[in-house]
């Protein structure tokens, strides 16, 4: 089994589906402000997390993804056979020697994640941080408050030459 930082992803982008599983479906736009990922990169993870069953996918307003099965049938080791795929890797000549340690270990890491379910890393998560579920603020970029338009600012500060020599002449 392969491990890279697009399975380290996959898995916790299903945690967090798995954490809000009770509100509906999870935007990916929202998973990616969380962990500031591309939305593009999410949209290719769960293209194939739906293709291996792992997730549903509702369209529209309100849309998202929600898991096609209980968490507690879905173990790491699908969520990561699902972005990663099964294919074996090639081996140089110099490798084939230690092919069979690293099969044996590859196997053991395998057996691991499969008695590894999504429900006990969410209810792991939910232990260490309670307010995991709530979803805080969503801060979006470039979405500010409007300033107060109806008092302009006023300095005592003077703004131009003319104004700065008004100021400091004495007056008699």
């Amino acid at each position: 089994m392969r491990l890279s930082t697009k399975g380290r992803f996959a898995v916790t982008a299903m945690i967090d589906v798995a954490l809000r599983e009770s509100r509906g479906p999870v935007s990916l736009s929202a998973i990616s402000v969380r962990y500031q990922l591309s939305l593009s990169y999410l949209e290719q993870l769960f293209s194939r997390l739906r293709a291996a069953g792992l997730v549903d996918s509702t369209r529209g307003p309100g849309g998202g993804y929600t898991l096609a099965r209980r968490a507690e049938a879905i173990s790491v080791a699908d969520i990561i056979a699902a972005v990663e795929g099964q294919g074996e890797e090639s081996i140089a000549a110099a490798d084939a020697m230690t092919q069979d340690l690293w099969n044996s270990l590859s196997d053991r890491l395998t057996d691991h994640m499969r008695s590894i379910s999504l429900r006990s890393l969410v209810d792991a998560q939910r232990a260490r941080e309670p307010q995991a579920e709530a979803d805080k603020p969503v801060l979006r970029r470039g979405v500010y408050n409007r300033p107060n338009r109806a008092a302009p600012a006023r300095s005592a500060i003077p703004n131009s030459v003319f104004a700065l020599g008004a100021a400091l002449s004495p007056r008699g």
